[in-house]
């Protein structure tokens, strides 16, 4: 795919939010999966409304998914936008970083990184990105979720402050299976 890639009809560019407005609509978000997640134990189904729930109240979000660990590397999970890449080892790309650190990575410009090794460029419509590190409950990481937006400098202390939150909340601190 070429960096001017035409947006798929499905999709709507990334519109970035004031920080007020980001902490309101991650607070809405928060009340909506904690309330659709009460109780839940299976992992993919806490992906799939993870991803929904936030992408529905964060107009940012161009592209949001889970990779999980999988055999010595990330694989793609349940995700919403374009079409992820398949399989991504932990010595490539800013999810590869983030799970080799195990540390949230925010990426302000993607195209401003060395591209096949710090970035993997699965959709040129991405211009920056945030990858939290996913944990179990008994501190090992199983998955990193991956967000990216269509605006640069989408991505801040807000954001990784919110997803480092409920994805605790949701993996690490809750029974899994």
């Amino acid at each position: 795919m070429s960096a001017s890639a035409e947006m798929p009809y499905f999709i709507k560019p990334s519109l970035n939010l004031d920080a007020e407005a980001k902490r309101a609509a991650y607070e809405q978000a928060q009340m909506a999966i904690d309330a659709n997640l009460e109780g839940e134990t299976d992992r993919i189904l806490k992906m799939a409304t993870i991803n929904s729930v936030l992408k529905t109240y964060l107009p940012y979000y161009y592209w949001a998914g889970f990779y999980v660990v999988k055999n010595g590397r990330l694989s793609v999970g349940p995700y919403q936008g374009t079409l992820g890449c398949l399989h991504i080892e932990f010595s490539r790309g800013v999810c590869g970083k983030a799970a080799r650190e195990q540390k949230t990575q925010i990426v302000d410009d993607v195209h401003a990184l060395d591209q096949g090794s710090a970035h993997i460029a699965c959709d040129p419509n991405s211009a920056s990105e945030i990858v939290v590190p996913v944990f179990n409950p008994q501190g090992e990481l199983i998955a990193v979720y991956d967000v990216d937006s269509t605006q640069h400098s989408s991505f801040d202390e807000i954001d990784q402050g919110y997803l480092e939150k409920i994805l605790e909340k949701h993996f690490r601190l809750s029974a899994l299976e």
